[in-house]
């Protein structure tokens, strides 16, 4: 058989000479691309940072500006002596209520009037004698400025509360309640008498949105994959994102921008995803690429055009010698004028005549040697197993077994009918099958069913052509050396491997030692029978030596034995 060679791939001459050329070229232009892209996307990346950073800077501003307000207002309450006082008032509940709508009411009235944004001011009052003024319920998401007058009862028993009072711990920013689910954050601190007793008096609580304190977020995209964040430093917590990331990408697919809030532990953290910094710069690379591209293209096509007309003869040369390669030794090169061209022709033409003439004295007789050897390779099965058989038949005959005579005379005449195939060399797989059947029928006879063999084959395999007898000769051998009890079980499989056919007899018999295995494998002249040998010498023959029967037995387990051929073989399509 014929080793496959993977085909080298032909390039003529005067394209070789375009090569370096258009390599050249080729390099140029992604050089040229290359620094142009590169060039664009860090301006682009420059300017879009500049933006964000600008946008951020904006947004801290807004959110500084915001919480020095909101801490003014809680400044004007803790210092105003007025309403300290109306605080620690006790008396009478007309006047309580009097104390409330002169001096405490007004005071948590007008600083909401001069912020902008929505927001509720809290009072918590330790006064037992301060009447409640109730506002919006604070579960719900805020929605217009509002107050309250309420006892610090509410809050004593909270655990945020409890674990600010026991740190010690006053005018913070931090999220409670239900702060965090509605995007808000509140500013705390604690009231104190000047009287000099420096007692608590109450508690203010001022409650604002994330979303007003950070102000306009048209300068970030969100809706293009960009994250905007409030991250306390301290807790390493997030109080509030707008925008969602990918958790799954990788820190350099995001740019981030970070901006610290002055006098807190706030830090603002705008995550801009990398698609965004580069969109704008996917048009100048297709359009870069389109350049770079066309102008290869030009000059490809032109070194084509040139190699294409000086290398017309070389052409015709290769297109022939090609032909050579195919088996048509008859064509010959005519070639006009006086240079290489006309010498190459004329040596070529000398030399497939000198071909022609090697094919006759070689090839042929190379052929007959090959044929000659299959032969004397078919010509050596033993009749041993004809004699044996006939000297059964006729035993069988003398005891009056009719039956029996009949269904080994049938096996016999199917088995040698097959055998002998017309003289061909080949048959269907199918037919190898029923070769070994018809064997197996004769030893039925003689062995009185005491075996029992299963074919597993595939079945778009059977109607594979093969050389014949190379199953028969492997189930033989188990009868004489397998066979060592009351029975046997014999498997015969086949499949398809790649472009190969993977044939097994697999038997249960008392298996091979080592050096019998071997003994068998190179002695091609047993008496009782051919040789495997023989099988591995004509397969080798017929396929090449990619091919053959690998053997493989541990005594007193049994004996598996691996045929392999190839699926589709050209000396079969040939003949």
């Amino acid at each position: 058989m014929k080793r496959l060679i993977p085909k080298k791939l032909y390039i003529p001459f005067t394209y070789k000479v375009m090569i370096p050329y258009l390599i050249l070229v080729l390099l140029t232009d992604l050089l040229i691309g290359y620094i142009s892209y590169t060039m664009l996307i860090q301006s682009r990346t420059e300017m879009a940072e500049t933006n964000i950073r600008t946008a951020m800077k904006q947004a801290k501003s807004n959110i500084e500006y915001q919480m020095d307000e909101i801490q003014r207002m809680s400044n004007t309450l803790f210092t105003s002596l007025t309403f300290q006082n109306a605080l620690q008032f006790e008396g009478d509940e007309l006047g309580v209520m009097l104390k409330m709508k002169d001096d405490i009411i007004p005071q948590m009235k007008a600083p909401l009037q001069l912020y902008g944004n929505n927001i509720r001011l809290v009072l918590y009052t330790v006064n037992e004698s301060m009447l409640e003024v109730p506002g919006d319920n604070m579960a719900t998401p805020i929605h217009r400025r509002d107050y309250y007058v309420l006892s610090h009862h509410s809050i004593e028993n909270s655990e945020w509360y409890k674990a600010i009072a026991g740190a010690n711990q006053d005018n913070l920013w931090l999220q409670i309640d239900t702060d965090q689910q509605h995007n808000n954050i509140s500013h705390f601190r604690k009231l104190v008498s000047s009287s000099g007793l420096s007692s608590t008096i109450g508690y203010v609580r001022v409650t604002a949105r994330f979303d007003e304190l950070l102000g306009n977020f048209d300068a970030f995209p969100i809706e293009q994959g960009m994250s905007l964040r409030l991250i306390d430093t301290a807790l390493d917590s997030v109080l509030y994102e707008r925008g969602t990331i990918d958790e799954q990408a990788s820190e350099s697919a995001y740019l981030s921008v970070r901006e610290q809030i002055a006098g807190t532990s706030f830090v603002i953290e705008s995550l801009v995803p990398q698609s965004y910094l580069n969109k704008d710069a996917s048009r100048m690379q297709r359009a870069i690429g389109t350049v770079c591209l066309i102008s290869f293209l030009v000059m490809a096509f032109i070194g084509f055009i040139v190699a294409r007309v000086s290398g017309k003869k070389m052409k015709r040369i290769v297109t022939l010698v090609q032909s050579f390669q195919e088996g048509n030794f008859h064509k010959r090169i005519g070639f006009t004028g006086n240079d290489e061209f006309v010498h190459i022709a004329d040596s070529f033409n000398k030399m497939a005549i000198s071909i022609q003439d090697l094919i006759k004295n070689v090839y042929v007789q190379g052929l007959q040697k090959k044929q000659a050897e299959l032969d004397v390779l078919q010509a050596q099965i033993s009749p041993h197993f004809l004699y044996n058989t006939l000297s059964t038949i006729g035993s069988l005959a003398n005891l009056g077994e009719v039956d029996k005579v009949t269904r080994m005379v049938k096996a016999l005449s199917k088995f040698y009918r097959l055998t002998l195939n017309g003289g061909n060399a080949y048959i269907s797989l199918e037919e190898e099958l029923e070769q070994v059947e018809a064997y197996l029928d004769i030893q039925r006879v003689k062995y009185a069913d005491s075996f029992k063999v299963y074919f597993d084959i595939e079945p778009d395999i059977v109607q594979e052509t093969v050389i014949k007898l190379i199953l028969q000769p492997f189930v033989e051998n188990i009868f004489k050396h397998a066979w060592f009890g009351e029975s046997i079980a014999i498997r015969i499989t086949g499949r398809r491997l790649d472009n190969r056919i993977e044939l097994k007899i697999i038997d249960n018999g008392i298996g091979m030692r080592p050096e019998t295995l071997k003994k068998m494998l190179f002695n091609t002249t047993e008496s009782d029978g051919y040789g495997l040998k023989n099988v591995e010498e004509r397969i080798k023959l017929r396929y090449g030596s990619d091919f053959g029967i690998r053997i493989g037995s541990i005594y007193g387990a049994g004996t598996t034995v691996q045929i392999l051929l190839p699926l589709d073989n050209e000396e079969i399509r040939q003949e």
